[in-house]
């Protein structure tokens, strides 16, 4: 049986998105993100956009008003995906998936999400502080970044980097940028951990089918430990922010 293919699919699989939300949690952001009918939505950093389909559908694509959305990503094979599920909603005439830098984006748009790619722009406050250039005014914000919820061994600071910083110093960071807190929640343990899982399953999936495949050990020794170091290094040691912010 030929495993060829089968690996690369299997990476993101079992993900509906690429970060720690159920999907309640991911309904309540998208009430609080409050999308209106007409809408011009932006998603930095998208994946396959599946937040972002949420929230154009949620603002509604029928009637004399529809709201559009644009997802940005430098990943392909994540952009073809989010076509996809597009033609499968009938949004693909509402919703674009754009190749490029998140960073590089400066059309702005009334409602703009940005969860986990704050690297993308050199860290948390340069992001929050190009992100005003994208919100238009009396726009929001869906704003996700890690923090800290106890002090991490210096191997874990190491991994996620130094300039991660504790809740109060995420919020802070947002108000001295101007912007004003609309929403504050956090992923709990048993999002984390269903993340974590769906990353690993597809790829240990594609492990008990193809045991023999020359590449099994490699992908074998990633899996382990990427799971090590999440049970042993950062879980419950490392957080996740969803800040919905309006200026």
């Amino acid at each position: 049986m030929q495993s060829t293919d089968h690996l690369a699919a299997s990476r993101y699989a079992r993900m509906r998105w690429n970060t720690p939300l159920s999907q309640e949690h991911a309904a309540l952001l998208l009430q609080r993100l409050d999308v209106r009918p007409g809408a011009r939505v932006l998603d930095l950093g998208c994946g396959w956009g599946e937040l972002l389909l949420r929230a154009v559908a949620a603002g509604g694509v029928s009637g004399p008003v529809a709201t559009r959305g644009v997802g940005v990503d430098t990943d392909d094979a994540a952009l073809a995906r989010g076509r996809r599920l597009a033609v499968g909603r009938s949004l693909n005439r509402h919703v674009a998936f754009v190749m490029g830098e998140a960073a590089a984006w400066q059309e702005p748009a009334d409602r703009v999400l940005c969860i986990g790619s704050a690297r993308a722009f050199g860290g948390t406050d340069a992001a929050l502080d190009a992100l005003a250039r994208v919100v238009r005014p009396g726009g929001r914000l869906l704003f996700g970044e890690a923090y800290w919820e106890r002090p991490p061994t210096p191997a874990v600071e190491q991994t996620f980097g130094a300039e991660v910083t504790d809740l109060p110093g995420l919020v802070e960071a947002a108000r001295e940028r101007g912007w004003r807190m609309l929403h504050l929640s956090t992923a709990d343990q048993r999002e984390w951990d269903d993340f974590e899982s769906t990353w690993l399953v597809g790829r240990q999936e594609w492990l008990l089918s193809y045991p023999e495949d020359p590449r099994a050990a490699d992908v074998r020794a990633e899996l382990d430990d990427r799971l090590r170091e999440y049970v042993d290094g950062y879980r419950g040691v490392l957080g996740l922010a969803y800040l919905v912010l309006g200026r």
